[in-house]
């Protein structure tokens, strides 16, 4: 073609691609891929399709490395908007996690809301109702007004989204350190169930075909979102990039939901696809390099918000509520005319092409012709080994003696700094600004994971959880990262289900630095390595690069999303104490461990030592174990214990049961070890002592460790030579910790 026939709004030159976010290097790949320099539209739509956000440049070899296939999973990982998993009976759930961290660091409020919006589209274009939505939170210490600045708008935006939306939030994590001051990290899961006669792909087919866009117009929000935002660190310019950040109308998403879901199940979607990060660039480049095929695209057509918008910045908005689809030529009244039901608009703004180019048109002038296939991830998108080097302060931090404070007598006042600490204390201040029973699915959220019946399948259930203990991580990656794993799938046993499959959101510094390279590197191992013992596999998720500012990178957070299969909705359990007299039991040893506990951070002032040991056969025959007892109702309750370690877990188990509480024996002089170690592979259950000889030869039999360290009394929390406290008392400590330090 004669490059004449292209228009360039202005004139490119390799400074423009740096200062879009490109290398000199990419700029390079560029030139030569095309055969010529690029019009500046072009360049712009490369320099989203190849940052960081969109093309996984830095990760996706070692992404590659996780189990990313299973029996169940309906779709390979990463090549739809979400992961499928096949539930039996004709339905399956799509899942999926994502960061919104950059956008909530700028624009609490918006950042988090628009985040709920993505993940909630995500799951929609596969065809699938959203049935739930979960978060994982980290923040910098409560202490601080910017902390509380933003974690109050982040969760108003959460729980407005989602509850103008109507989709219940039933569960999730927040954690609060001094690395997430700066950067925090604001990560949002969402479920959805689907026939499997009903899924819809995001693949582009049939030339001729009409390509319409649904939803709301397009306006200069968002711009750069993705490629610079999301792919930078935190500086004295990032107040500038408040105009990066989208602005989300749940209402019209509601809409949009019902639209898009009556199109697919009315038959005339070919292929439709989010209009998230990098907009209209990423949706037709996306869907058509899926099949090789291309698009002419008109954007004089496309409903804008804004006067005078560019072709670069049409091309480049990530305005919200927003879908591309193609639909069966002959079918376009159809789908005009479900849209209006809707109060939706849809516009056709092109068609499918044969010749696997991107035509793009404004102003009557073509202003864009480029090679789908070049622009993706798994084609021309560049994919990068990172140096790697392990962090100088991990030799220093494995020398603390954890073992010496182990051994100490504990003082009283451990107890309720332990427990009143934000990390540990209630986060209901946070949980009642969301609507978590709204669809009435919810069954539980009184337990280690969320449980949500499902209507289609009469008596059946899922469990799930989001998790990451990013202490660990930051201590001993690879360790770290196959906690996260275990403890998800502990959480979802401890409320009956089979834990299957995960989605993953990896949120780490800067890739570049050889030291955060090694944490992510690591990471995916033990990621990785735990996924196949537990043959749960990874469906999808994000990476969340560039998660640091001038002042420090966050801890290394994997989080994991973990989906549980519940098959009868009668044999759940929850972690609450039921009744006096019951035997309380812990499965599994304590070694006493405190390297990144709760505990050790108040005594040593820092995050220090080394992350807790996991066995993942010892893990994986205690879940088993766990899961048998639930599923044969030979047990009452069941809590695993994780931070802040036993004394929390009972403390919990006490808190929820209203007035039944316990009397614990844990010999005459307990430890710190003892109270506030954070091992592993531990639940705690009770038993009624009918069957206390029948549960004790199940764990034996399994060769589980079986510890009695108590009974269930009334009104009291005690330990022997330790503490009494009333019920009350552990209450107003857990639950009055967050609300106070939110009105200092």
């Amino acid at each position: 073609m004669n490059t004449s026939e292209l228009y360039s709004e202005l004139t490119v030159t390799i400074e423009t691609a740096l200062e879009l976010g490109l290398t000199a290097k990419e700029y390079e790949k560029i030139v030569e891929i095309m055969g010529r320099t690029p019009t500046y539209t072009e360049l712009g739509v490369y320099s989203v399709m190849w940052s960081e956000h969109c093309s996984y440049k830095n990760s996706i070899k070692k992404l590659k490395t996780l189990p990313r296939s299973g029996s169940r999973l309906l779709v390979e990982a990463g090549e739809e908007n979400a992961g499928l998993l096949d539930i039996g009976d004709g339905w399956a759930i799509a899942f999926k996690i994502e960061s919104h961290n950059h956008p909530s660091a700028i624009e609490p409020f918006q950042g988090a809301a628009t985040g709920v919006g993505g993940i909630l589209r995500d799951i929609f274009t596969m065809g699938a109702r959203p049935i739930a939505a979960l978060n994982s939170l980290r923040f910098g210490e409560l202490n601080s007004q910017r902390t509380k600045y933003l974690l109050s708008g982040v969760v108003h935006g959460i729980g407005h989204y989602g509850n103008c939306f109507g989709v219940p939030t039933v569960g999730g994590e927040i954690y609060f350190d001094d690395c997430y001051s700066d950067n925090p990290l604001i990560n949002a899961m969402a479920v959805g169930i689907v026939h499997v006669d009903k899924t819809a792909s995001a693949a582009s087919s049939g030339v001729g075909n009409p390509v319409m866009i649904l939803g709301s117009s397009t306006g200069r929000d968002g711009i750069h979102g993705a490629s610079l935002l999301a792919s930078r660190e935190f500086d004295e310019k990032t107040e500038d990039m408040r105009p990066t950040v989208q602005v989300g109308d749940p209402f019209a998403e509601k809409l949009l939901l019902e639209a898009t879901l009556e199109l697919i199940d009315a038959g005339v979607i070919v292929g439709i696809q989010d209009m998230g990060a990098a907009g209209i660039s990423c949706s037709t480049s996306e869907m058509s390099a899926r099949n090789g095929l291309g698009m002419n695209i008109n954007l004089d057509i496309v409903p804008l918000r804004e006067q005078g918008m560019s072709a670069y910045e049409i091309m480049l908005s990530e305005s919200q509520e927003r879908m591309l689809a193609v639909i069966k030529k002959g079918k376009e009244q159809i789908a005009i005319d479900i849209c209006n039901k809707w109060d939706v608009p849809i516009t056709e703004i092109g068609e499918v092409t044969g010749d696997g180019l991107i035509h793009i048109f404004r102003n009557g002038l073509k202003v864009c012709e480029l090679n789908a296939d070049s622009l993706v991830l798994g084609g021309g998108a560049p994919q990068y080994d990172r140096e790697t080097k392990e962090p100088s302060y991990l030799a220093q931090k494995h020398k603390y003696d954890c073992a010496e404070v182990a051994a100490m007598t504990p003082m009283e006042g451990d107890f309720r700094t332990v427990i009143s600490s934000p990390n540990i204390a209630s986060k209901r201040w946070i949980f009642e600004q969301y609507d978590s029973q709204v669809r009435t699915n919810t069954v539980t959220i009184k337990g280690d994971a969320a449980v949500i019946r499902l209507k289609e399948l009469p008596g059946k259930a899922i469990a799930v959880t989001t998790d990451c203990n990013s202490r660990y991580v930051y201590l001993n990656p690879y360790k770290g990262a196959m906690i996260a794993v275990a403890e998800a799938a502990r959480n979802v046993v401890c409320v009956g289900a089979e834990p299957v499959a995960i989605t993953n959101c990896l949120n780490f510094g800067n890739p570049y630095d050889p030291e955060v390279y090694w944490q992510f590197s690591e990471a995916i191992k033990g990621m990785g390595d735990a996924c196949r013992a537990f043959n749960t596999p990874v469906t999808g998720g994000n990476v969340s690069f560039h998660n640091e500012s001038k002042n420090n990178a966050v801890f290394p957070t994997p989080t994991i999303g973990m989906l549980g299969i519940i098959d009868d909705l009668s044999k759940i359990m929850s972690h609450n104490f039921k009744q006096k007299d019951e035997i309380i039991v812990v499965l599994g040893d304590n070694l006493n461990e405190l390297g990144g506990s709760e505990y050790l951070k108040h005594y040593a002032e820092e995050i220090t030592g080394n992350s807790p040991e996991i066995d993942l056969t010892k893990e994986i025959t205690l879940q088993k174990l766990a899961l048998e007892l639930i599923r044969d109702g030979l047990i009452t309750s069941a809590h695993d214990i994780s931070e802040g370690g036993l004394i929390i877990a009972l403390s919990e188990m006490s808190i929820s049961s209203g007035n039944i509480g316990c009397e614990i024996d844990l010999g005459d002089n307990p430890t710190v070890g003892d109270l506030f170690s954070e091992t592993q592979s531990r639940i705690v259950i009770t038993i009624d002592k009918s069957k206390l000889d029948e549960v004790s030869s199940a764990a034996k039999k399994h060769n589980v460790p079986f510890n009695v360290i108590g009974k269930t009394i009334e009104d009291k929390f005690t330990i022997k030579n330790y503490i009494n406290y009333s019920i009350k008392n552990v209450s107003d400590l857990y639950e009055n910790a967050i609300p106070n330090l939110m009105k200092l």
